[in-house]
């Protein structure tokens, strides 16, 4: 995965296709660890007719699959979750701090004007 994703503008071209390629590259990487896992398990069942293990190596590929989907589904729904949280999180402490920050330069002016007041009468 490229660090700092975060700064990529959405659109950009170069970027979809490199995330789809990494993307491309994930899914074999784990289709064929999904394989290499099921020939494992037949190799330990000698008694399974080549069909038998074939039909097995298939089925298990392919509920593999649709696992680590579904895991990834949830995963991606959670970070959305999780992101819209963090944003409306963030937008309310900068609003906080707005808020404060305005009450600070409120009294600073007020402390001027009160300071300039005072030093206008005592000056007379």
């Amino acid at each position: 995965m490229r660090p700092g994703r975060h700064e990529v503008p959405y659109g950009d071209v170069r970027h979809a296709l490199a995330d789809e390629a990494e993307g491309y590259l994930l899914a074999h990487a784990h289709r064929d660890q999904a394989r290499r896992e099921a020939e494992d398990l037949c190799a330990r069942m000698p008694w399974l007719t080549t069909a038998q293990a074939e039909e097995l190596i298939g089925h298990y590929v392919r509920r593999r699959l649709d696992v680590t989907r579904e895991l990834l589904h949830s995963t991606v729904r959670r970070a959305e979750e999780l992101r819209q949280e963090y944003e409306s999180r963030y937008a309310a402490l900068r609003h906080t701090l707005l808020r404060r920050h305005a009450a600070c330069a409120c009294a600073v002016l007020a402390g001027a004007g009160g300071v300039s007041a005072l030093t206008v009468l005592l000056t007379r």
